[in-house]
C-alpha cells in the first residue's frame, strides 16, 4: 500500500510519528502515548531505520573512529564506527573480535576502504589487524586517553610497590585527612589542575620516594605529548621519552616504554593529526543513555537500529512537515 511500509501493521505517518518521539523519548512512555504495545514501537523503529539506512552513508569516508561498547553482561559487545568529520554513526555490528570489524570493511568495500586516511581506535589487537588487512593506506591512530591510561596503571604499580605506611605516615604528620586516597589522588591527577595540598604531597613524595615521583613525572610528560608538543614534533619527542622510561631503572616504567615502543606509529601518527576518540566515547554515553530509557532490549539488533535512529544522520520529518 502507498501509505505503508512493506509489513506494517501501521500508516506510514503514523510509524514516522513515533520514530520522531522514540529519538526523543523511551519506548515505555511512547507506547503508552500512542497506545500500543512495547513490541509494535521496536518493530516500528527498526522498519523506519531500515527504510532509511541507504549504502550512501559510508560514501567520503576519510578518518573514523571505532570503539566497542558492552550490550549486556557477560562480555556482549556491538563495534561502533563513527565518521570524525560529521560524528555520524556509519556502521554498528555485532561482537568486537577481527571478524566483526571484518564485516564493516566488506561492506565498505575496496575502493572505499582505500580513501581512508586514518582509523582512530584503542588499541585491540583485533581491530588492529582487521585494519591492517583491510585498509592499508590508513595510519591507525590509538587514542590518546587509553596511552595516559597506560601510563596512570603503571604509575599505580610502582605505587603499591612503595613503602606506603611509611609514606602516608610523612603525609599524615603534615595534618592531611586520608592520607593514602590524597597520595593516589595527587599521583593520578594531572600537573595543570593540582590542588595547592596535592602539590605539598608531591613535593614530599619527591623527597622521600624518588622513584615513585620520577615515575609520576613520566606519566606527566607522556600527557605532555598530547597537550603541547607541536604535531611535527611528535616523533621525536616519543622517541626521547621511550629512551627515558628505558633508563628509569624502574621495571614497571621500563615495560611501560616497551609498551609505548611497541605502538609507536599509532601513538605518533595520533598526535601528528590531532585526533582521539573522544568522539566515539561521547557516542558510547549517548548509547547507555538509550540502553537505561529503553529498559533493555530483546536482542543486538533493535538496540542497534535505536543507535542508527539517534546517533546517525537519519532524520525524520513528522507528518505535519510533510
Amino acid at each position: 500500500m502507498p501509505w505503508a511500509r512493506p509489513g506494517a501493521r501501521h500508516s506510514r505517518d503514523f510509524e514516522d510519528l513515533a520514530a520522531w518521539l522514540a529519538q526523543r523519548m523511551d519506548k515505555t512512555s511512547l507506547a503508552r502515548l500512542l497506545r500500543a504495545s512495547w513490541t509494535a514501537i521496536d518493530q516500528i523503529v527498526t522498519r523506519v531505520v531500515d527504510g532509511h539506512l541507504t549504502d550512501s552513508r559510508l560514501d567520503d569516508l576519510y578518518r573514523i573512529g571505532v570503539d566497542e561498547i558492552s550490550y549486556r553482561r557477560g562480555h556482549t559487545y556491538l563495534t561502533i564506527v563513527a565518521d570524525h568529520d560529521t560524528g555520524d554513526v556509519v556502521w554498528v555490528g555485532e561482537g568486537n573480535t577481527k571478524a566483526s570489524l571484518a564485516k564493516f570493511y566488506t561492506e565498505l568495500g575496496s575502493e572505499r576502504s582505500e580513501q581512508l586516511e586514518a582509523v582512530t581506535m584503542d588499541g585491540s589487537g583485533a581491530y588492529i589487524a582487521a585494519t591492517q588487512e583491510h585498509a592499508p593506506n590508513a595510519e591507525i591512530c590509538f587514542d590518546a586517553f587509553h596511552v595516559i591510561k597506560w601510563a596512570t596503571e603503571a604509575l599505580d604499580a610502582v605505587f603499591r610497590s612503595s613503602d606506603i605506611p611509611a609514606l602516608t605516615a610523612k603525609i599524615r604528620e603534615a595534618r592531611n585527612t586520608r592520607p593514602w586516597m590524597k597520595a593516589r589522588n595527587a599521583l593520578r591527577g594531572a600537573k595543570q589542575s593540582l590542588t595547592s595540598k596535592h602539590r605539598k604531597i608531591l613535593t614530599m613524595i619527591r623527597t622521600e620516594r624518588a622513584e615513585l615521583y620520577d615515575a609520576w613525572i613520566l606519566k606527566e610528560e607522556l600527557r605532555d605529548l598530547y597537550r603541547i608538543v607541536p604535531p611535527d614534533r611528535a616523533a621525536a619527542y616519543v622517541t626521547r621519552w621511550i629512551r627515558r622510561a628505558w633508563t628509569s631503572g624502574n621495571r614497571t616504567m621500563i615495560k611501560l616504554g616497551d609498551r609505548i615502543a611497541a605502538h609507536y606509529d599509532g601513538i605518533v601518527a595520533t598526535a601528528e593529526n590531532q585526533l582521539s576518540n573522544g568522539r566515539l566515547e561521547g557516542i558510547n554515553t549517548k548509547i547507555r543513555v538509550i540502553q537505561r530509557r529503553g529498559y533493555g532490549h530483546p536482542n543486538p539488533q533493535s538496540l542497534t537500529a535505536m543507535i542508527y535512529l539517534c546517533c546517525s544522520s537519519i532524520k525524520i520529518n513528522l507528518p505535519t512537515q510533510a
